[in-house]
């Protein structure tokens, strides 16, 4: 065990874990941060999404000790229910929930992607956001609300 310090959603948290316990664990179970969900634990569905240096990454195969010190956004640090962060009011104002255990990946990566690339083609962004997979198929609605937080941002 290992005193680990995170900066998670602008507050810091030092905590006494195995450098290789994967992130997801820490943020679900040490943190109780329930935006990252557990998918696939093998970073290839999405659910587990947080943003860390501007990207967006598995935290379900992402060692916790190579995250120390570095700033990370989960889908909680975005905005709150009172005042949503404008991709989460897009996704609110589209309607683009089913399930919503997709939403957390799908959200951050899209934000995370056009933060870098504000001015990115329909065929890049979908590029980007295709690696998240969604179960409940509402895709159609969560593109308009990717769109329409693109077009704001923009």
């Amino acid at each position: 065990m290992s005193a680990i310090t995170l900066r998670v959603n602008g507050r810091s948290h030092t905590i006494d874990v195995d450098p290789a316990t994967p992130l997801l664990y820490v943020l679900s179970d040490d943190l109780a941060l329930r935006g990252p969900k557990f998918g696939c634990g093998l970073g290839q569905c999405g659910a587990c999404a947080a943003i860390v240096g501007g990207r967006a990454i598995r935290t379900c195969v992402t060692p916790v000790s190579t995250v120390a010190g570095a700033d990370i956004t989960t889908l909680e640090g975005l905005g709150t229910p009172e005042r949503p962060h404008p991709i989460q009011r897009a996704f609110i104002d589209e309607e683009a929930a089913q399930c919503g255990f997709c939403l957390n990946g799908v959200i951050l990566t899209a934000k995370a992607f056009l933060d870098q690339h504000p001015k990115a083609s329909d065929a890049e962004l979908q590029q980007a956001t295709s690696t998240v997979l969604c179960r409940c198929f509402t895709h159609a609605r969560m593109w308009k609300a990717i769109k329409r937080y693109a077009a704001e941002k923009a």
